[in-house]
């Protein structure tokens, strides 16, 4: 028969049973310990050695697997960054004044989405916890919160169609947590897990609409919801309860700097859906690698953390308003046009700690000393800030000054409390500046002076005894000795008596040593506790300043991305597109602003030219690896940027305002629900569909590719005659294709234009001019793509023979008209060209020397002699 747990272990297994699904940190002596199945875990996870000790209430060996307390953070933010929950049961009360065994209770519970420590949060991007409520007619509320900064909002989204609204939410802000009520079906939470995100089943009553509402109005000190939009809306309100409750339970606060709430509603914002996200590579890469491919890394430059998660926040909802629109573009082009108030405010930033992260840590009691200290040190940059700008600055830009506060009340008392230099944490001591509390002072005195006295009375005793190895020393369990080592033994005075022998010597005390360290023992306690309650009484004070610590940091990060936008303007040549509430898209000299970026040679820039009552549909042919997709996604981000607030990469864009942005581009499978690449083709398609608007832009890349040709192209066919056939104008569409077939719609669909990307045919090689121009083409030139992939070449010419015998059958029935119009340039090598007179003539011309009359008279003569007819 096995003896039962121990006092401290039925203290484990009261606050395991109270968190099954954690895993528990307990704290014993200096080291947080795991047991059971969670030391397996972390043993497991952070390659820490597993043990035993003990047994466990069924009589086994206990295992057992600890980390040093002082080291914990990072261990723990290794496990919640791999999708862990973690409760930490801490020491509540102080060993040295216990009575019996030390109270223990949990002190806090750590999960991915509601990480607030600095050491523990992987990025300086937003952590949305996201919670889920059922709403009625099958749509589902949807709350985000980041605990580290209060930023907190609400959205909704549909249950159709797999959650595709859902899932584009959940892309669009990435929540490293969701939570959802214990009852709620395994469909959706699977969905979510398939997204990466961790799902956490969290009780009904939380979730409760009206109780959910109290506890809002509570939070926010308001008696009703009407001011933040989200009236009407009882999942939304039922989400956002959860999320605050669930928050606050997990952090054992109130967390006051969470002091309001937002509605982001689909009719405020250009929809960019999970796939158009994905494909476009607006915040992250289409083949998950990293960064550095995507839209996000090539327009921030922010200097902030504030300005980066600001950034992210505009590509992902850009503006359908146009005066919303103009008002940001009005700031970006001030910083573009005053190079020098850009670079100032920019250098001004770039030493600007994270003060919205900070007053986050504040408001929950466990900011740092040098988290003060570099709030005092970025709040004191402030009014440099503002005596930048002119009285004239854009709206936007006054609007964010308006917004600031120099808080002259914090930084002066930080600056009088805290050191310069503080330690990390506030555990360390020496935070507190001397002069700022006299108690503090006299102790830190005392306890200066009496290591001092130590100092001396080893010296004077040495002097004394004639004992010169002879030095005193101190350990926590009989505190202040003189050591003495062996040979020396003969020369110890009558008066030490000893306290302890040891390898080397023995070990004495005296009575006046051991009055003076009664006296240091006592200062050093006094002044460690005092020193804590000071600063914790500093934080406490600071507290109410949060809320205009977090506006501040909110009107930095806004100017901050003005500048960083009008700074890759400059860098890059951009230019400001023109806004119009119409179907336009003029786009002249269009770059790929990430492309660009990253070739060896000059990116050729190319022209577009959309009109949904006009020229509604391209019709994009030409050869594989020409550029076809390159210049779609160019298109679609310029129009992006341009709604977001920026410049664009081009010579000139007028952008008509774009609703939303569809793609279907590349071909994808999802095997984990078990579809085919052209299931999810076509589902992507079907979204598209019907959902587009004459006001949306849709770009369709190769639809029908993954069937056979005659059931692909025919698919094709009848899309494109579906989008032209809405209504009298239709979505601005760009469609690349190679079923050739499709360019016969040009004659019969009056909004449809052909054009093909121009190539250059040597004969014997192909050379890829990215160009755009007006016509078709009826080649693909695939066998040319596989010789430039690496394909052996017997492969290559064997299908080259075979296509060759595959032309000569098609035109075997003899002559045919000419259905394609590509213009082939061929290499002058083979053939010398003759330039038209009409264009030698052309070039002499000086049009500003011209009267309007004999400018129309010379442009006739020159038509007349291009085409080949004699002067008259």
């Amino acid at each position: 028969m096995t003896d039962g747990p121990t006092p401290a272990m039925r203290q484990y297994y009261s606050a395991k049973a109270r968190y099954p699904d954690a895993v528990l940190f307990f704290r014993m002596g200096d080291f947080y310990e795991t047991f059971g199945e969670d030391a397996g875990v972390v043993a497991r996870e952070l390659d820490i050695t597993l043990t035993a000790r003990g047994r466990d209430k069924n009589g086994d060996r206990m295992p057992l697997a600890g980390v040093p307390h002082h080291a914990a953070e990072g261990y723990i933010a290794r496990l919640v960054n791999k999708g862990y929950k973690v409760v930490i049961c801490d020491q509540v009360e102080d060993p040295k004044t216990a009575k019996g065994i030390v109270k223990r209770d949990v002190t806090r519970v750590i999960t991915p989405g509601t990480l607030i420590d600095s050491s523990m949060l992987a990025s300086a991007g937003a952590h949305y916890l996201m919670a889920v409520a059922p709403d009625r007619k099958e749509t589902f509320g949807l709350a985000f919160l980041d605990v580290s900064t209060g930023e907190f909002f609400v959205s909704s989204g549909s249950g159709g169609r797999e959650y595709a609204e859902i899932v584009s939410e959940v892309v669009r802000y990435r929540p490293t947590e969701a939570i959802v009520p214990e009852s709620f079906g395994d469909t959706l939470p699977a969905r979510l897990e398939s997204l990466g995100v961790p799902v956490s089943r969290y009780r009904d009553d939380a979730f409760d609409p009206d109780a959910a509402y109290e506890r809002l109005c509570g939070q926010f000190g308001t008696t009703t919801l009407d001011g933040y939009g989200c009236a009407g809306m009882p999942g939304a309100v039922a989400a956002a309860g959860a999320a605050l409750c669930y928050a606050q339970e997990t952090q054992q606060s109130s967390l006051s700097h969470i002091s309001g709430l937002s509605t982001r509603v689909p009719s405020g914002n250009m929809a960019l859906d999970a796939i158009t996200l994905r494909n476009l590579e607006i915040t992250a890469g289409i083949r998950g690698e990293g960064d550095g491919s995507t839209l996000l890394s090539a327009l921030d430059v922010t200097e902030t953390s504030m300005g980066s998660r600001t950034m992210r926040s505009f590509l992902i909802a850009p503006l359908l308003g146009k005066d919303a629109i103009e008002a940001r573009l009005d700031a970006v082009e001030w910083f573009f046009d005053h190079a020098l108030e850009r670079q100032a405010l920019r250098a001004t930033l770039g030493d600007f700690a994270d003060t919205e992260r900070i007053a986050g840590r504040i408001a929950y009691g466990n900011a740092g000393p040098r988290d003060l200290a570099t709030l005092r040190d970025s709040l004191c940059a402030i009014p440099d800030v503002k005596t930048l700008f002119p009285t004239d600055a854009p709206v936007r830009v006054h609007d964010a000054l308006d917004a600031m506060s120099d808080h002259a009340a914090v930084t002066d008392l930080i600056g009088r409390a805290i050191v310069d230099e503080p330690p990390a944490t506030a555990r360390a001591g020496g935070m507190i500046r001397e002069g700022y509390n006299a108690k503090l002072d006299e102790l830190r005195h005392l306890a200066t002076s009496g290591k001092d006295w130590i100092a001396e009375f080893q010296q004077q005793e040495r002097e004394r005894t004639g004992i010169k190895s002879l030095k005193v020393g101190y350990n926590r369990v009989f505190g202040y000795y003189i050591e003495v080592t062996r040979p020396n033994l003969h020369l110890v005075p009558p008066e030490y008596e000893r306290r302890q022998t040891t390898a080397n010597g023995e070990r004495y005390t005296i009575p006046d040593l051991r009055e003076k360290e009664a006296m240091i023992a006592t200062a050093e306690e006094r002044l460690t506790a005092l020193e804590a309650e000071i600063y914790t009484e500093l934080v406490r004070t600071l507290v109410a300043e949060v809320a205009g610590i977090q506006a501040t940091a909110r009107a930095v990060g806004l100017l901050d991305v003005y500048s960083a936008l009008a700074e890759v303007a400059a860098r890059y040549g951009y230019t400001r597109p023109a806004i119009e509430e119409s179907g336009r898209v003029v786009i002249r000299d269009g770059r790929h602003p990430v492309v660009e970026r990253h070739l060896p040679v000059p990116f050729v820039p190319n022209d577009t030219e959309l009109d949904s009552a006009a020229d509604q549909i391209m019709i994009i042919t030409g050869a594989n690896m020409a550029g076809k997709s390159t210049y779609m996604r160019a298109v679609a981000l310029c129009c992006i940027m341009a709604q977001v607030g920026s410049f664009v990469p081009a010579r000139h864009a007028t952008i008509g305002i774009v609703d939303r942005v569809f793609t279907r581009v590349g071909a994808f499978d999802d095997l984990a629900s078990g579809q085919s690449t052209f299931m999810v083709e076509m589902l992507e398609l079907a979204n598209i569909l019907n959902n587009a608007t004459a006001g949306s832009l849709v770009i369709l890349d190769e639809i029908g590719r993954g069937t056979s040709t005659l059931d692909g192209c025919a698919i094709a066919r009848a899309v494109v005659e579906f989008l032209h056939g809405k209504a009298v104008a239709g979505p601005r569409t760009l469609f690349a294709t190679h079923f050739h077939d499709l360019i016969d719609l040009e004659g019969t669909l009056k909004r449809v234009k052909n054009f093909h990307f121009a190539v250059k045919d040597t004969g014997t090689d192909v050379v890829f001019l990215r160009k755009i121009i007006p016509g078709a083409t009826d080649r693909s030139y695939g066998v040319h793509v596989a010789h430039l992939a690496g394909i052996p070449k017997k492969v290559t010419d064997r299908a080259m023979e075979i296509l060759k015998e595959a032309s000569a059958r098609e035109f075997s029935g003899g002559p045919r008209a000419p259905r394609y119009t590509q213009m082939l340039l061929v290499d002058p090598g083979e053939r010398a060209v003759q330039e038209n007179p009409a264009v030698r003539e052309l070039k002499d011309l000086n049009p500003n020397e011209m009267t309007p009359i004999e400018a129309l008279t010379t442009l006739c003569r020159l038509q007349r002699i291009a085409n080949g007819e004699r002067e008259r």
